[in-house]
């Protein structure tokens, strides 16, 4: 109740546009999202804190960050009026962030082995914080939208996509 409470008063600074309802809405999802990633993002081996402060900071390895790194690449498909589920074709990575995002993007069926072999969810939060972190990177760099050639914005398109998919899917299974 504490987190989503927290997490009330955290969303409504950031969105005082939004009604009561969504902004309830949004604050439940990442207050239990925040404690039960923080509960699993740490090895069971390590010494553990129990911080809201830093479980619903929207810096470092916490569930809003990576929240937030889906919901801006919500925000791209939404700015497009593309749904990113239907969304097919090649990725042809050129800049260097993309190639990046792209090989972590490729690692997770090893990240999801590491996790199962070790018991080890913390595997899985490490992996989901560096691909929110290489997708800040490749949002800073390479514009998805706004790119003047068709094939680069398509192939940005289906690189964010996958990117969303595996940021849900990730997070879904923690």
């Amino acid at each position: 109740d504490e987190a989503e409470q927290r997490a009330l008063t955290l969303v409504k600074e950031k969105n005082p546009d939004l009604d009561q309802a969504t902004l309830e809405h949004i604050a439940r999802h990442v207050g239990i999202g925040a404690v039960k990633y923080a509960d699993l993002s740490k090895s069971r081996q390590s010494d553990y804190i129990f911080n809201f402060d830093q479980m619903l900071s929207f810096d470092g390895n916490t569930a809003p960050y990576l929240m937030y790194a889906w919901t801006r690449i919500a925000s791209i498909f939404r700015k497009a009026e593309l749904n990113p589920l239907e969304l097919r074709g090649e990725i042809n990575p050129q800049a260097d962030q993309e190639i990046e995002l792209g090989n972590h993007l490729v690692q997770f069926a090893d990240a999801l082995q590491q996790v199962a072999d070790k018991g080890m969810p913390h595997l899985l939060c490490s992996y989901l914080y560096e691909l929110a972190g290489l997708f800040s990177a490749f949002y800073e760099h390479c514009p998805v939208l706004s790119v003047s050639d068709e094939a680069i914005r398509h192939s940005r398109l289906c690189l964010a996509a996958v990117t969303a998919r595996t940021l849900k899917q990730g997070l879904t299974l923690l």
